[in-house]
């Protein structure tokens, strides 16, 4: 795949019409004085997507950095795309808790750009209220686009059987050492664009052998090369730091395209390296 001309602006037309940039910045285990001052950092570096979720208690802080950004600088609300997570599936009436509490904490955003359910738990039916809640919330224009995240072949066929409004993305643990074929295909047929959570491997293989030739080659870092299979793989990486020289960092791989054969030897590396959790086969 051939992606030369992508930048920071580049992005993914959804299956909802919606687009979504092709780099994200993740808050993933930021306290909320962190999250705050990273996606401010993010911001201002041209970042123009930021994931952030209930689970990670910084909602209020991520949504406030967006709102001071666009006040400080006269950027328009609407060319930042907001993305937070449904914790858990709990039936319907839960699901609807909760997002009026994720739309209380971004109030001045006036919505959620993207609104995804953060996993699988809880079983065929509780995910299919938590949809039909969430459905709902998207038909009210208080949420834009909805997906999952963490969502296995079953669930994503579960879920194209419902014959419901399919997610526009599947978030999912995804690099070069969980390269999850399976449910890419699936996603690809489906029309389901793919976001890669931990696309750095949560710095686990910076000094495999392989990613160190390639950083080498390219005079990158190990992040950078892994960063960049993310966006030549098709994926939307979500690459998080609290450090400012690793946030601009990491947004510098524009200017170079790893070969065809370098993106063969990356895609080789698959261990399916869990890196934090997999509940993709839960039932």
């Amino acid at each position: 795949m051939s992606n030369v001309n992508l930048s920071i602006n580049s992005t993914i037309k959804l299956n909802d019409g919606n687009e979504i940039p092709r780099l994200g910045f993740g808050v993933y285990e930021m306290s909320g004085s962190e999250a705050y001052d990273s996606v401010m950092i993010a911001l201002e570096q041209g970042y123009r997507l930021i994931d952030t979720a209930a689970w990670y208690g910084n909602e209020r802080e991520c949504s406030k950095a967006v709102l001071d950004f666009c006040s400080n600088t006269g950027t328009p609300r609407s060319s930042i795309f907001y993305t937070t997570k449904l914790q858990s599936n709990k039936g319907s009436v839960a699901t609807k808790r909760a997002i009026e509490a994720s739309l209380k904490k971004c109030a001045g955003l006036g919505y959620i750009d993207l609104y995804l359910v953060h996993s699988p738990l809880g079983g065929p039916q509780k995910r299919k209220e938590s949809w039909e809640s969430i459905l709902e919330a998207k038909e009210a224009g208080n949420i834009r686009s909805v997906g999952v995240s963490n969502y296995g072949v079953d669930h994503l066929t579960e879920m194209i059987a419902s014959g419901y409004e399919l997610p526009v993305v599947n978030q999912v643990d995804l690099h070069p050492f969980m390269t999850r074929d399976a449910i890419v295909e699936l996603c690809r047929e489906s029309n389901i664009a793919l976001q890669a959570w931990a696309p750095l491997v949560r710095g686990e293989r910076f000094q495999h052998p392989t990613i160190l030739e390639l950083a080498h080659h390219h005079s990158k870092t190990p992040a950078q090369i892994l960063i960049r299979y993310s966006l030549q793989s098709g994926f939307i990486p979500l690459p998080k730091s609290t450090h400012r020289d690793r946030i601009i960092a990491n947004k510098d791989v524009f200017d170079f395209e790893l070969s065809d054969e370098e993106m063969k030897r990356l895609h080789a590396l698959d261990e399916y390296l869990v890196t934090d959790w997999d509940v993709t086969e839960v039932e």
